[in-house]
């Protein structure tokens, strides 16, 4: 079912796409060509995850996720979810999904902004990467720094709501 918004989206989107049809028809083709090969690009992997991440939620009790990642998680949920946001290499337009799921199943908004901060802003998994590109001290301090930013940000979320 479609909601409003995604239908208001919708209908802008055909609005604008036709406006622009009518300035420019080949630069309008190649951009929608260009956006389905990119939509396709990201549609196996993103569904391959939102499967991954259903079977996980199934698999875990909403108990569990409350106790751990919960209001009442303290600062143990908090960590678990800076560590592990960290660590983890997720594409964003795949971590919003997880990040409602964790919410619908009683995870805290600290922690679920903590989590989405540390996994846009901190590379752990791409630290080597980063290090041939930019150096060790480069890499690590930019990873040190976003993740006390990500800190910050989780408890300045988990204060305002």
């Amino acid at each position: 079912m479609i909601t409003t918004n995604a239908l208001i989206y919708i209908m802008v989107c055909i609005v604008l796409c036709a406006a622009s049809f009518s300035f420019n028809r080949g630069k309008t083709v190649a951009g929608l060509k260009k956006g389905w090969r990119m939509f396709r690009n990201i549609f196996i992997p993103f569904i391959n995850v939102l499967i991954l991440v259903s079977i996980a939620l199934y698999l875990i009790p909403p108990t569990f996720i409350s106790k751990y990642l919960g209001a009442g998680s303290g600062a143990l949920g908090f960590i678990t979810a800076a560590v592990v946001g960290s660590i983890t290499l997720i594409p964003g337009f795949i971590s919003y999904p997880i990040a409602a799921s964790l919410l619908q199943q009683g995870a805290s908004y600290t922690v679920v902004a903590t989590f989405m901060t540390t996994l846009m802003m901190v590379g752990v998994v791409t630290l080597p990467l980063e290090t041939q590109f930019f150096g060790r001290h480069v890499a690590v301090l930019r990873n040190v720094l976003n993740f006390i930013a990500a800190v910050i940000i989780g408890l300045g979320v988990g204060m305002i709501l």
